[in-house]
């Protein structure tokens, strides 16, 4: 089977038009309370991996409906003027996330190296609280 175009086709083409934010830059946007970090990856890379405090999870593949104020799914917090900047493990993900959002209409950005190099970066980690 041959593609139209791939998926690091994809992720390439969507970096070209999107906002991408460093992990230092958003590192620094952390304690600004008109940020919201927005966390795509699956439950099981948060729990395994830790997140970022008080980041939102939004898991990938219901975005476009929490964030559509017309769908029955809508999220509140996405109905705010806020500065939403979405991540995912290594910044694929999010990248054509944030560029599907944008041709919605809705103004966001991305982790560029995603949460991969987060701690790397001396970026603070929360665990979720084991459950006996």
């Amino acid at each position: 089977m041959t593609l139209k175009m791939s998926s690091a086709d994809m992720v390439a083409a969507a970096r070209a038009r999107i906002r991408e934010i460093e992990t230092p830059d958003l590192m620094a946007m952390l304690k600004d309370p008109d940020v919201v970090v927005v966390d795509l990856r699956d439950i099981r890379e948060r729990q395994r991996s830790g997140y970022i405090p008080g980041s939102f999870h939004a898991p990938r593949g219901m975005i476009e409906f929490w964030v559509d104020p017309d769908s029955p799914y809508f999220k509140e917090i996405f109905g705010q003027d806020k500065t939403f900047v979405f991540h995912c493990a290594s910044g694929w993900r999010s990248a054509i996330t944030t560029a599907t959002l944008q041709d919605m209409g809705f103004d966001a950005a991305h982790l560029r190296e995603g949460f991969s190099t987060w701690e790397k970066h001396g970026g603070p980690v929360e665990y979720p609280e084991k459950k006996d």
